[in-house]
């Protein structure tokens, strides 16, 4: 009689392979949720429970942003070569900017609703520092992420992820002046101000360098495979970040800089702010009938789709920032109704994410091509699989 030996048990996974398929775009989910917080705060309505409940928000995002710190960390130190090959592939590349514009919502969170849970020392503190590490990001993703564009990654099809590093300036120059008041006056408060206007100034010329190869791809090559179509929307965000950043300026320039100066900055606010939504209103009912045909060919769910989350934030606070400056009623419901829209992709999409992560579909990384004769096409699947 031949005894057969029991198989031996397998052997655990290490805790580490689990973050092996974890991309930058995964700071995305964090960006998603401050902006809901904040964007909320900045509206004119004063509804019962809105506050907290965007306090909340913020707190959650506040509690994502190390967790992916430490999963980001642990994928760079036990995955290094293919953290490398992110760097080096086009496609991924662009989303390291995210990780700047995580560190810089959730500062500029903490300094306005944040503090109602935190206090207001710690709340200008964790402002300042986050602000600060945000922005030192940003400028080297601003340069390194195009540099890498340039010299490996030419010849790639140019999509709106491209702008993501060119935004995370404009979203510290739209940061910045809620920290001008905490400074001494003076130099320091006029240095910081000013120092936020060059950061604009450098985003936008960027934005308008890059967003006609963008615009130009689609008119001409047709429409995005259905997984990117949802990153059309990632060009309302230098659209409303850079009007909330105008506004901003306004309100932080009278008694930092000499009066015709602050003058300036309140007629600026709504001369740029007024076309620019204008145009913003434009590309979020073209994006939108984008990804309405995209979802009729079967789009499935993909971390592209917390594009709509953040970039449709920036544009509540523009209008809010727009309703302040004009005092029209108009720009109030502007900013309610895009607030809704806001508020219910972030729900979509954060229970897609949940569910994608119970599942393991996120992190399971890219399936293997079937195996026969079949010659790929090359065409990237609405789950993101290619």
């Amino acid at each position: 009689m031949v005894t057969v030996a029991p198989p031996l048990p397998l052997a655990p996974r290490p805790a580490h392979h689990a973050v092996r398929h974890l991309g930058p775009n995964w700071y995305a989910t964090v960006m998603g949720t401050a902006i809901v917080g904040t964007a909320g705060a900045a509206l004119p309505l004063r509804l019962p429970g809105l506050r907290p409940a965007c306090a909340a928000l913020w707190a959650l995002s506040l509690a994502l942003l190390p967790a992916l710190l430490a999963a980001r960390a642990l994928h760079w130190r036990h995955h290094r070569d293919r953290a490398r090959a992110d760097l080096l592939d086009p496609a991924t590349a662009p989303f390291h900017g995210c990780l700047a514009m995580a560190l810089l919502a959730v500062g500029a969170g903490a300094l306005t609703v944040g503090r109602d849970w935190i206090g207001t020392g710690p709340a200008v503190a964790l402002g300042a520092v986050l602000f600060g590490a945000g922005t030192v990001v940003a400028l080297a993703a601003a340069v390194a992420v195009p540099y890498l564009m340039a010299v490996r990654h030419h010849g790639a099809q140019p999509t709106p992820v491209w702008l993501l590093p060119l935004v995370a300036p404009m979203v510290s120059a739209a940061s910045g002046p809620a920290l001008v008041p905490y400074l001494p006056p003076g130099q320091a408060r006029a240095t910081l101000l000013l120092a936020c206007l060059a950061l604009f100034g450098l985003s936008l010329l960027a934005t308008l360098a890059l967003l006609p190869v963008v615009f130009g791809r689609l008119l001409t090559g047709g429409p995005l495979p259905p997984v990117l179509t949802p990153t059309l929307f990632l060009v309302l965000g230098p659209l409303g970040q850079s009007t909330t950043a105008v506004g901003r300026f306004a309100e932080a320039a009278p008694g930092v800089v000499p009066g015709p100066q602050a003058r300036a900055f309140a007629v600026f606010a709504v001369l740029y702010g007024v076309p620019v939504m204008g145009f913003a209103l434009l590309w979020l009912c073209l994006s939108g009938a984008q990804v309405a045909r995209a979802r009729r060919e079967g789009m499935g769910f993909a971390m592209t789709w917390w594009a709509f989350t953040f970039p449709v934030g920036t544009c509540v606070t523009g209008a809010a920032v727009l309703a302040r400056h004009t005092g029209l009623v108009a720009c109030d419901v502007l900013a309610v109704a895009l607030y809704a829209v806001l508020v219910g992709a972030w729900g979509v999409v954060a229970a897609g994410t949940v569910r994608g992560l119970l599942s393991g579909a996120l992190l399971a990384g890219p399936r293997p091509a079937p195996a026969g004769p079949r010659r790929a096409t090359g065409r990237t699947r609405s789950d993101g699989v290619r």
